[in-house]
């Protein structure tokens, strides 16, 4: 186990990264990053310390002809075993990233008290095993930041960490505070398309045999899935490809990868964390 401090010991942390894509505004809880230029985005959230699903989707996006920028949605910890090394795997990756519950609440921004018992668990383990670096590296993740015509948040735009979006007047909700084209969005680990219409919101599931075709004009708040915690009864890591270069505003093609369970599993119940939480990737829910 490695040494580091509880999360109440934490400070505030106020980071900034260098990805290359020109950082015009920055503080604590929001950023916003200059137009983007041409260029390919992994687009991925809910990674939930599964190593095993994060280097299978990395793969598979390499083989899909790769990305030049890491977008990451939230919730890098929580729930499996291997948060060090999945906070390494990220970091390493040039990415811009913003914080889901599961990462304040292992840094003291959000009581895990508000969890049930197996994610509170999962958290608490979490905190001790991280060292004060990637505490300190979660803690200074921002709520909202917005690339380009995209605006990311895990949740929702009135409530940043913990609002599902799963409802249409949770949609609608975000929708009247956007003020991009596009919301990326995690939390609720299903592959999801909202999009406005006058007086309301449609939703679907997104759809592997068809990329999604996006249209400035067309807003959308979009749900890439889970990488580490699918939860829509497909046990494989979900993900986006974002290509600028397709069509007026880009494209979004959403993949499904096979990954190791039963590794995963195995390190899930070697550290001691709940059971629920092994047997639940095998189900995808």
């Amino acid at each position: 186990m490695r040494s580091g401090p509880t999360p109440a010991m934490l400070p505030p942390v106020a980071m900034t990264w260098t990805v290359g894509l020109g950082i015009v505004e920055s503080s604590c809880d929001v950023r916003r990053y200059a137009t983007i230029p041409p260029m390919r985005a992994l687009i991925i959230s809910d990674v939930h310390s599964n190593l095993e699903a994060f280097d299978a989707v990395l793969a598979d996006a390499d083989a899909c002809g790769g990305y030049h920028v890491v977008w990451f949605l939230g919730d890098l910890v929580g729930y499996a075993a291997d948060p060090g090394p999945c906070i390494a795997r990220l970091r390493s990756l040039q990415h811009v990233a913003i914080a889901g519950n599961h990462d304040h609440a292992v840094t003291g921004k959000l009581n895990p008290d508000l969890f049930n018992g197996a994610a509170r668990a999962a958290a608490l383990w979490t905190a001790y095993q991280l060292t004060y670096d990637e505490l300190a590296y979660l803690a200074g993740l921002p709520e909202v930041q917005t690339v380009g015509d995209f605006t990311h948040v895990h949740g929702s735009l009135r409530d940043p960490v913990m609002e599902y979006l799963i409802s249409e007047p949770a949609a609608l909700a975000t929708f009247a505070l956007l003020a991009t084209s596009f919301c990326l969005v995690g939390h609720s680990h299903y592959p999801l398309v909202w999009t406005e219409r006058e007086g309301g919101a449609d939703v679907a599931l997104l759809d592997v045999t068809e990329p999604l075709l996006l249209d400035a004009n067309r807003r959308l708040i979009v749900n890439p899935g889970s990488v580490g915690q699918p939860r829509d009864g497909d046990w494989r890591a979900s993900y986006l490809l974002y290509d600028s270069d397709a069509g007026d505003a880009g494209i979004l093609e959403h993949r499904r990868v096979k990954y190791d369970i039963a590794t995963a599993q195995r390190k899930i119940r070697a550290a001691g964390l709940p059971e629920s939480l092994a047997d639940r990737l095998a189900r995808g829910h």
